[in-house]
């Protein structure tokens, strides 16, 4: 009888202990989305997958889940060679289903970032632009929750130093952060990149991340450089006891 009972707690326990993500894609071509936890329990979900336009898919993670990411790739081919660089961008370690532990994909991507059940109760999301751009993106939820996007295609307008990479027809497909396309030219020492001597939220304001401004008047509800919180719009919270649906549109 205890044994029933334990067990019966621990599937309830089970029940409670997952969220509910939904991932459609409303691009009227194939993306492949893709996965990646940065810590903590893992969902049950694959990394990796292909969505035809207009598909979606729901599936469960963690309560708690830390430092997810969702994101789509784009001009994918894993018959040969599967790996990081089987997509034009976005792809990652592991080709069509990517590595657990080091498939966080390929810049420029954009990210759907998700840290549920965090500090204070609250769950954090985010539509990130710190790797760049390669599609637009909608976070929205069933519980009046805010909305974070980058719903524009900031591929045709990107300034030149950032544009690409670029389809067989001469299109971008993607538009690179200051940091990636490495414009000043040290990565490791950057106010671009908030590294080295710039990386504290003091050191690196984003007057001083080149073409900040484009993303962020373009996207002023996604997180756009490193230390971007003060600039409003950059990271979104919910009240973790509502239990948030959330549901991630590429091409809203």
């Amino acid at each position: 009888m205890k044994l029933t009972l334990i067990s019966s707690l621990a599937l309830a326990s089970g029940v409670l202990a997952q969220r509910t993500i939904t991932v459609y894609n409303a691009c009227p071509f194939t993306i492949w989305p893709a996965m990646f936890t940065g810590s903590g329990t893992h969902p049950a979900y694959t990394t990796g997958w292909q969505a035809a336009s207009f598909t979606a898919v729901t599936f469960q993670v963690p309560s708690n889940w830390n430092a997810g990411r969702i994101w789509g790739r784009r001009n994918c081919d894993f018959s040969t060679n599967p790996g990081p660089n089987s997509c034009l961008d976005g792809g990652c370690n592991g080709g069509l289903v990517c590595d657990p532990s080091t498939g966080t994909g390929v810049p420029p991507a954009t990210l759907a970032e998700f840290t549920l059940d965090g500090s204070g109760g609250l769950d954090y999301y985010d539509v990130s632009l710190v790797d760049g751009y390669n599609l637009p993106v909608r976070i929205t939820n069933n519980v009046g929750c805010g909305v974070a996007d980058c719903p524009v295609d900031l591929g045709p307008n990107c300034p030149a130093p950032l544009k690409g990479p670029y389809d067989s027809t001469g299109f971008p497909v993607g538009c690179k952060s200051a940091c990636e396309a490495n414009l000043d030219g040290n990565p490791s020492n950057s106010p671009n990149c908030c590294t080295g001597q710039y990386d504290t939220a003091a050191t690196c304001p984003s007057s001083g991340v080149q073409y900040y401004s484009y993303f962020k008047s373009n996207c002023p509800n996604s997180y756009c450089y490193a230390y971007d919180e003060p600039n409003g719009g950059a990271i979104w919270t919910c009240n973790s006891a509502l239990n948030a649906v959330y549901t991630i549109t590429f091409c809203p």
